[in-house]
């Protein structure tokens, strides 16, 4: 390919690892705004997720540009293919984020928040490392931090499960406090989902690597579930 290829792929890297930014940042200050109970930065939180979508559309549109002006094939496909994928689940980690700040902000309004049988910021630190670690696996196509982030999923999955099961008890307990507790749920929901869209950015770079597509969770044998641009 052209050395102007060369130079829109590298540009497009940047542009998603600046989105990546954005979209860690969102995160961290909105499991930050609960812990902190600080409703401004939950506020902040909202009102950045119009920039994560315009960055969004931004990088599609050059991505796609690209891809009619090129036309590519083998890796240079499946980069392309890969980058677009990738955004929308950087996107989708920036609208779960603001569904956390909006859960925080409600929490941040009431005179007392009562104790929680769970730690929901391990949980969402261990979801914000599969993110870091994702990225990371994109700068360098590093199959091996790649295939660390879909195990690391089982993890958070079962803390997940384990953290509805505890509530869940909770809500039979305390009764009067459903409505705190159904948002803490929904926290700890939106982390786990969060953690799923980090999981396919991985397999995004598992992708771009082989030109197979994954399946989350399949088991190993049966995670392929089709090549494309394969060379």
């Amino acid at each position: 390919m052209s050395i102007h290829f060369r130079r829109q792929t590298e540009k497009l890297k940047k542009m998603v690892l600046t989105l990546g930014g954005m979209v860690e940042q969102a995160l961290r200050d909105a499991i930050n705004s609960l812990d902190q109970r600080d409703p401004e930065l939950a506020q902040r939180v909202i009102r950045g997720d119009r920039q994560i979508n315009s960055t969004e559309v931004e990088i599609e549109e050059e991505c796609l540009a690209t891809l009619a002006l090129h036309q590519p094939v083998a890796f240079d496909l499946r980069y392309l293919i890969a980058i677009l994928k990738m955004c929308n689940d950087l996107e989708r980690i920036g609208d779960l984020a603001v569904n956390v700040a909006e859960q925080a902000k409600f929490l941040c309004s009431e005179e007392e928040i009562m104790h929680v049988p769970y730690d929901l910021t391990a949980m969402a630190s261990r979801a914000q490392m599969m993110l870091k670690n994702a990225l990371d696996a994109l700068v360098n196509v590093d199959t091996t931090l790649a295939e660390g982030v879909r195990a690391a999923d089982r993890q958070v999955d079962a803390i997940y499960r384990e953290m509805f099961e505890l509530i869940e008890a909770a809500m039979r307990e305390n009764p009067h406090q459903l409505t705190q507790l159904i948002h803490y749920l929904q926290i700890g929901r939106q982390i786990e989902r969060l953690a799923d869209h980090a999981v396919n950015i991985a397999e995004d770079v598992l992708y771009l690597s082989n030109g197979e597509f994954f399946k989350k969770n399949a088991g190993d044998e049966n995670d392929t579930i089709g090549r494309i641009g394969h060379a």
